[in-house]
C-alpha cells in the first residue's frame, strides 16, 4: 500500500517516520510533485486536515493522508487552536507564537492545555478519521531546544519537563501525533490482514 503524506513540513515528515517506523511507507508531497498550496480555511482540525487530503487524492488520485494539529488552552478558550502554526500572524513563526501565548498567559493560575491531530486517510475515494490527544501544562517560560512548534512550553500531563527537553523517542512515545498515527496502523493494519 502506497500513501502519500500530504505535508510539506519538514519537521512532520521526520516525526512521522521515525513513529511508523518499517511498518509503512509513504510518498511526500514533493516526491509525486505536487507543489500546490493547500488551503486550511476551516475552524476545526478536522475540517482543515479532510481539505488536505480532499484535495490532494483529487488532484492525484493517489490514496494518501493528511494530519492537522494544535494546541488548545484552557484558560484562552481553546486558542491558539486550529490557528496554532499562525497565531502571531504571517508569515508563520514559531517564537513569536510562544511568546503570544505566554504573554497572553502572563499571571494565570489554570495552565491546562493539550495538543490534538486529526488525521484524514482517504483510500479508493473513502475518508477516514483519527484522533490523538497529549494533556498538560503551559509552561511559565521556554524550555528545551528539540522538537518543534510549541514544545517549548508544553509540559505533558505527569511530566516536570517540557516536550523541547525530551528526546525525539522519549516525545514520540506519547505525543498526540504518536496517539494519532498509532490509530491509523492499527486502522491500515486491520485492512492489510483482510485483504490475505
Amino acid at each position: 500500500m502506497e500513501l502519500v503524506f500530504c505535508t510539506s513540513n519538514a519537521h512532520k515528515l521526520a516525526e512521522v517516520a521515525a513513529i511508523l517506523g518499517n511498518d509503512f511507507s509513504f510518498l511526500t508531497l514533493s516526491e509525486i510533485g505536487f507543489y500546490d498550496d493547500i488551503p486550511e480555511p476551516y475552524n476545526t482540525l478536522e475540517a482543515n486536515s479532510l481539505t488536505k487530503a480532499e484535495q490532494v487524492y483529487t488532484q492525484t488520485s493517489r490514496d494518501c493522508f493528511a494530519e492537522d494539529t494544535g494546541l488548545f488552552i484552557e484558560a484562552l478558550q481553546g486558542e491558539p487552536g486550529v490557528f496554532s502554526a499562525r497565531y502571531a500572524g504571517e508569515p508563520a513563526d514559531s517564537q513569536k507564537n510562544m511568546e503570544k501565548v505566554l504573554e497572553k498567559m502572563k499571571g494565570t493560575i489554570n495552565r491546562d492545555a493539550f495538543f490534538k491531530t486529526v488525521i484524514t486517510l482517504i483510500l479508493k475515494g473513502k475518508a477516514v478519521q483519527f484522533e490523538g490527544r497529549c494533556h498538560g501544562k503551559i509552561a511559565e517560560t521556554k524550555s528545551g531546544v528539540q522538537g518543534f512548534g510549541y514544545d517549548p512550553i508544553f509540559i505533558p500531563e505527569g511530566a516536570a519537563r517540557t516536550f523541547a527537553e525530551y528526546s525525539a523517542d522519549e516525545k514520540n512515545a506519547i505525543s498526540h501525533r504518536k496517539k494519532a498515527f498509532d490509530a491509523l496502523s492499527d486502522y491500515l493494519r486491520s485492512l492489510n490482514s483482510k485483504t490475505r
